[in-house]
């Protein structure tokens, strides 16, 4: 385990409630995966500074889109060479990494066990190719867990809102696209909205210590509040949606 893959461990717990919510699902479908692999080969689309694979127990390869001037470069989306230097240093489960176009992948058919897709099919125009080209790459008896935020109840609506995303989905929306590509499809509600899950997204840093235990206090609240809102459309956000291949 690197320096940073603890660190990342040791904080883990306090984080943001998506982010736990997004590792442990991932961690559990890993360990329910067995297919006779002791380690799976996972696919993290647009996990070029992804915190949910981290030290985790797979053979993860990293894609993403090479970083271009404009709107990418300003949101730091893509990679670029320092990037990729600096992941390899930081990460010891990297098996590989590959810049390119989900929406033109050059990968083969069912060459991973599973796909993690964390907040990125908002920002893609072509979205029918995209869950197209995730669902060909992936093995018989894999799966891919995607989220988006937003949902049916916070909109991505207001000037200069997230100006990167192409497109808002609901659930209904979300588990019609995937089905047209997976046998079966669980999509539900994340996290829940309010005071305690905005305060809890505000950063840490030793520099503002009453502002960091405001935030870990939050985030532990806002945990126990999501428990039970898979099925809740009134305040929350983040869908989760997982599609499965028999």
């Amino acid at each position: 385990m690197t320096q940073y893959e603890y660190m990342r461990w040791f904080t883990f717990s306090l984080m943001p409630t998506h982010l736990v919510t997004v590792r442990n699902n991932i961690k559990q479908l890993l360990k329910e995966h067995k297919k006779g692999k002791t380690i799976p080969d996972v696919l993290d689309v647009g996990g070029r500074k992804s915190p949910y694979t981290i030290n985790l127990p797979a053979n993860v390869t990293l894609l993403d889109v090479p970083q271009e001037e404009g709107t990418r470069e300003a949101l730091n989306l893509g990679f670029t060479k320092d990037i990729l230097t600096t992941i390899q240093k930081k990460r010891s489960n990297i098996k590989d990494v590959v810049i390119e176009d989900m929406t033109k992948s050059t990968l083969p058919d069912a060459s991973y066990d599973a796909v993690v897709c964390i907040e990125v099919i908002e920002h893609v125009v072509e979205d029918d190719v995209f869950v197209k080209n995730i669902a060909k790459v992936i093995d018989k008896g894999g799966w891919a867990y995607f989220t988006t935020p937003n949902g049916d109840y916070i909109k991505n609506e207001g000037p200069n809102k997230n100006p990167d995303h192409v497109r808002h989905y609901t659930r209904l929306e979300l588990q019609t696209l995937l089905e047209k590509y997976f046998d079966s499809v669980d999509v539900h509600y994340g996290v829940k909205t309010g005071k305690y899950r905005v305060q809890g997204l505000k950063s840490y840093s030793v520099k503002r210590p009453i502002q960091t235990l405001q935030s870990i206090f939050s985030n532990i609240i806002n945990r126990m509040q999501s428990k039970d809102v898979a099925d809740t459309e009134e305040e929350t956000a983040h869908l989760i949606a997982i599609g499965y291949k028999d």
